[in-house]
Formats: C-alpha cells, structure tokens, sequence
C-alpha cells in the first residue's frame, strides 16, 4: 500500500497504459481522480477500478482543462501527490505525408499536454514534495522510422523531463520517465502500417521482432515504483522498459 492516503491524477486513463496505471495506484491505496477525452470510456475505467476513483474528462491540449482537473483533485483529495501523465497519441507515416495538422496534433498531446498538466500542477507538489511520472517512450531515446511527429514529442518529453527534475529539485519535486517498447494497447491496435516499411520499422525496434509486446501492467509497475517513496533518490531519468531496443 504504497499510495495509501495519496492523491494522485491520471491522464490517458480511459484504456491502455493510463488505465493500468490508474489501476495499480488506487490497488495500492490512492485517491485517484483520472482523466481522458474519451468520456464514455473513462467513465467505464472509474466504475471498474472502483474505490473512491473520480473521473473528470480532459483535453490535455487545453490548459483550462489541465487546471480544472488538478484543482478537482486537490478539493477532493486535499492536495496532490503524484501526477503520471499518460495521455498520448500515435501517427505513423512517411513524413513527407504527415501534414501541419497531423503533426501538431501529435506534438500538443505527447508534448504540450506533459507541459500544461505539470504547469497546473507544480505549485501543489511543491507544498506535498509529490512527484511527477511521465510517459515517454525509447523513441525517446532512439530514432523510430516512418514515427517522426511522435518520435520527437517523445524525446521533448525526455528533454522536459530532465529540466523539471533538476528546476524543481530544491522544492523536494521529482520528475521522471518511462521509456517502453511496443505495448499491446489500443494505440498500437490502431496504428495504421499503410505505405510505410513495416520491416524496418521490426528492425529498429528488435524487441518486437520475433519477439511479444509488453503488456500495459508492464509499464504500471515501472510506473509505481517511481512515483513511489522507494524511488526517492531518483529524479530526472529516462527509464527503459524496452526488452533491449535502446541497449544499442
């Protein structure tokens, strides 16, 4: 019960790895307020995951939104202690083919939206000396093919990730990343592979060659063990849960 008495807010909580996170934390005691712009879907993620679990829908491209759903959490919960920005989209594709609107669209939900929740968020983790987890992904750390928009958005989440640990270390503030593989999770259901190399793109990522995904409670325990207090001295990592992609 290593969240027992914690508040804590959830994006991307309506499936996949905001779902398993949500789910991991309030199984181990949190007070959870999740978010998601799929309001029919976070509304059925709250009934499953049960407790005192609220759900709030949420544009993390809209800083209103981020403000509104922090504040929920704080009148309900009486402050915030961990923060996991899940919320996330994928657009494969050659990049001669993703226009401005595709890309900016990837951009502010990876990217902006990590930026606007923690913004509305710092100033209660300061007075809780919470923490921050953020979903990046090893195309945050390594090139993906035919995967431009998210692969940058991704290391702009590790680059954030980094400045915030190290802006926010005297205020007792830990910010951290995970960084998975390939996960088996409706995004990557509904990843189109149409005109673009599907070998190479097996190639750059040897985990998923041959090989299985991860499952999202993969990613949830790596998750929790980094919002939690066994992880105190850790702050402003990129955390590989790769099965060797980025070893290389």
């Amino acid at each position: 019960m290593r969240f027992e008495g914690k508040s804590a807010v959830v994006t991307g909580a309506a499936s996949g790895i905001g779902l398993a996170v949500a789910r991991r934390l309030a199984s181990e005691g949190a007070n959870l307020v999740i978010g998601d712009r799929n309001a029919e879907g976070l509304e059925e993620a709250a009934r499953s995951i049960g407790g005192s679990t609220v759900a709030m829908p949420l544009d993390v491209t809209d800083a209103g939104s981020c403000t509104a759903i922090i504040e929920r959490a704080v009148e309900l919960n009486g402050g915030l202690d961990v923060l996991c920005n899940i919320a996330g989209v994928l657009d494969f594709g050659r990049v001669g083919d993703i226009d401005e609107t595709r890309w900016a669209r990837v951009i502010a939900v990876n990217l902006t939206g990590v930026y606007l929740m923690s913004r509305a968020a710092i100033p209660h983790l300061i007075e809780s000396r919470g923490n921050v987890v953020n979903m990046a992904s090893a195309a945050g750390l390594v090139g993906v093919p035919f995967n431009a928009a998210y692969t940058a958005s991704k290391h702009g989440v590790v680059g954030l990730t980094k400045s915030l640990a190290l802006e926010l270390s005297k205020e007792g503030v830990r910010v951290n990343a995970v960084c998975p593989t390939g996960v088996n999770t409706p995004m990557i259901a509904a990843a189109p592979p149409e005109n673009i190399d599907w070998e190479l793109v097996m190639r750059a990522t040897p985990w998923l060659d041959g090989g299985e995904n991860c499952e999202p409670e993969d990613i949830a325990d790596a998750v929790a063990f980094l919002a939690s207090q066994e992880a105190r001295r850790i702050t402003g990592i990129a955390f590989p849960v790769d099965g060797g992609q980025t070893a290389a």
